[in-house]
């Protein structure tokens, strides 16, 4: 899990709680590094504070949330109504106001991961980002056009690229993030993400799907463009 607080003694009293619980941690100072390493570990819970240098909790956590549903516990010394309401608001699972008990952060840490891994266990594996449909256990994938549902014809690498790019349609994912995640057992080249994705974008042209994934120059792809 990731401890975003740039306090580094309350940083490490949670830190020396949660590794005595039996979690894993890792730290991050500030609201950019706390992004950086959300992306690059993707952690299994953040506790984000709100007070940060270079980005606040509320901006990492609108983030964190336009990327996926890693659970967010926010820590904050402010106990006021409106904060509790713009954490909800953003998405957060639960709030703690400091000065807190370590312990008690550990247990509500706890709780929302409990939680949080009960949900995904009930949760039929199938991820729904219109007009496709892909279900991560059979490895299948299908896409509507017009009323019409059909199959696609795609590789290993291709189905992992489009539901990694499905998890969070409208984010950029950079070469480097889909050559680690999607093809880790082959080339290293980026070019070959280059490769896969053309291939993929021409089978979803055939049934009639334009423009997608989407190439960012210089950077990478994304499924969708703005809106």
């Amino acid at each position: 899990m990731l401890i975003a607080e740039d306090e580094p003694e309350i940083a490490e009293i949670l830190q020396a709680y949660l590794v005595r619980a039996g979690l894993r941690t890792a730290h991050a100072a500030d609201g950019r590094s706390a992004l950086n390493l959300h992306l690059s570990l993707k952690p299994d819970l953040v506790l984000l504070d709100v007070q940060m240098p270079k980005m606040d909790g509320w901006k990492v956590l609108s983030e964190v949330r336009h990327r996926g549903e890693t659970p967010v516990i926010m820590l904050t010394a402010m106990d006021q109504d409106i904060d509790k309401l713009m954490g909800l608001r953003f998405g957060a699972d639960d709030y703690v106001v400091k000065p807190f008990n370590p312990a008690e952060v550990v247990a509500r840490t706890q709780a929302v991961l409990r939680r949080s891994m009960a949900d995904t266990s009930r949760n039929i594996q199938v991820l729904r980002v219109p007009p496709f449909e892909i279900d991560l256990d059979q490895h299948e994938a299908t896409v509507q056009v017009d009323g019409v549902t059909h199959s696609l014809a795609l590789t290993l690498t291709e189905f992992r690229l489009l539901t990694h790019l499905a998890r969070a349609p409208k984010r950029v994912c950079t070469r480097a993030e889909l050559l680690a995640t999607c093809l880790p057992e082959g080339d290293s080249q980026e070019r070959t993400v280059n490769s896969h994705i053309s291939k993929l974008r021409k089978k979803l042209e055939e049934l009639g799907i334009q423009g997608t994934p989407v190439g960012i120059r210089g950077v990478g792809y994304r499924l969708w463009g703005t809106e």
